[in-house]
């Protein structure tokens, strides 16, 4: 086994060129949120009808009655102290933390942004599970990365795969998405998750771990990062977030890392946005504080689980001979791939004419994608609104099968 570097010093990458962005498929999907002719699966937008407004209602009337110059004045680039503590305390008992390995972000999203200026250059190589989440191969590529996709199967990234490809492109590092993975809802056991550790401990390559799902479990159970497993917290950056938690609205998220680098992450939030709202991290302080977030989430896991047993059932008889759909034990997102001949970017307008929204699945591959493939949150809509609505979209898939 070779001894893990550390990871990088601070660098400055060359500004990120973002020509050709334009149409990326993120732009799309709050814009077919709000279109009230069409069912959008095509976001993980949570239900509004489950956020817990009471109770965020009162942390922010404290923090305002209690701290209110305070919160409303400058805050500190690694985040307010008080939110940094109640982020250590969330994290997986296996992997102790404490408020100094905390480095808030507005969100996992920024997150993104935050690790890829404090690691990448220009020609960096990152590895990524094949599909991954579009959003951060939009986030490395614009500091110059280039992304390669590492094959994966039902129990997420193949070690065997993992190990051949850090060989043969020697990559700055490697992000997964173990638990409740965006876009195809798998989760890594815990014997893949062991393996994946001794390939990168092995090899000395860090982990990029992402992990805004992993509470939304349907079946009770849940899944201790990789950063917990032995030797491993040292070498992976871990993310974590609210949004899905709590409310997407209230932009805030944290990184946990260990040494030199939290350095380099507090100098990039510092240059890509200085700070995040003080208020809105004293907010979330307050409400990890006070409110039985665990109770919270159980409760919108319950809704989730209800509604992608609905989904489930609805698209099963719609999909052809062939197709293969997950079946995620937690999380926002339904995988479908269609099978040879069809292509799920090409079906879309006409999908959205009758009246439903997906999101296709080839903008969720770092390279050579699957075009029959689709990705479906189940999280924003009833059961009953679901069922009609993937029988439009049965439909659809009807009509191309039979332009074959």
């Amino acid at each position: 086994m070779t001894t893990p570097d550390p990871l990088p010093p601070y660098r400055f990458p060359v500004a990120a060129r973002y020509a050709g962005m334009a149409s990326s498929p993120l732009k799309d999907i709050f814009a077919l949120a709000a279109r009230a002719d069409v069912v959008s699966f095509a976001g993980g937008i949570p239900d509004p009808e489950l956020f817990d407004l009471s109770t965020v209602t009162a942390a922010y009337d404290w923090v305002l009655t209690h701290q209110g110059q305070r919160a409303l004045q400058y805050g500190v680039s690694e985040g307010e102290e008080e939110l940094r503590v109640q982020a250590a305390r969330r994290l997986s008992p296996e992997l102790p933390t404490d408020a100094s390995q905390i480095r808030v972000t507005s969100g996992s999203q920024e997150g993104l942004f935050v690790v890829a200026e404090a690691l990448l250059e220009p020609g960096d190589v990152v590895l990524v599970e094949s599909p991954t989440y579009l959003a951060a191969v939009q986030a490395f590529s614009v500091h110059g990365a280039r992304m390669i996709g590492v094959d994966t199967d039902d129990d997420g990234v193949r070690p065997e795969a993992l190990a051949e490809a850090i060989d043969r492109h020697h990559p700055k590092a490697v992000y997964l998405i173990p638990t409740f993975q965006n876009p195809t809802g798998r989760t890594m056991p815990v014997a893949r998750r062991q393996a994946v550790a001794e390939v990168l401990q092995r090899t000395g390559v860090p982990l990029i771990e992402d992990d805004p799902y992993g509470a939304l479990s349907f079946t009770g159970s849940t899944w201790a990062p990789i950063a917990s497993l032995p030797g491993m917290g040292e070498r992976t950056l871990l993310l974590n977030s609210m949004s899905k938690l709590m409310s997407p609205g209230v932009r805030i998220g944290w990184i946990r890392a260990e040494g030199e680098v939290l350095n380099s992450l507090a100098v990039a939030k510092a240059a890509i946005s200085m700070q995040s709202s003080v208020v809105d991290q004293l907010m979330v302080a307050r409400y990890l504080a006070t409110a039985d977030l665990d109770a919270h989430v159980a409760r919108v896991s319950g809704v989730y689980r209800e509604r992608r047993d609905a989904m489930a059932r609805a698209i099963a008889p719609i999909l052809p001979a062939g197709a293969h759909v997950t079946h995620p034990d937690g999380g926002m997102f339904l995988w479908a791939a269609l099978g040879p001949g069809y292509d799920a970017q090409d079906m879309l307008a006409a999908a959205v004419d009758a009246g439903v929204a997906y999101l296709p699945g080839w903008s969720f591959f770092a390279d050579d994608p699957d075009r029959s493939t689709m990705r479906l949150s189940f999280v924003t809509h009833s059961p009953a609104v679901i069922d009609e609505a993937i029988g439009r979209l049965g439909e659809v898939i009807a009509q191309h099968r039979a332009r074959r």
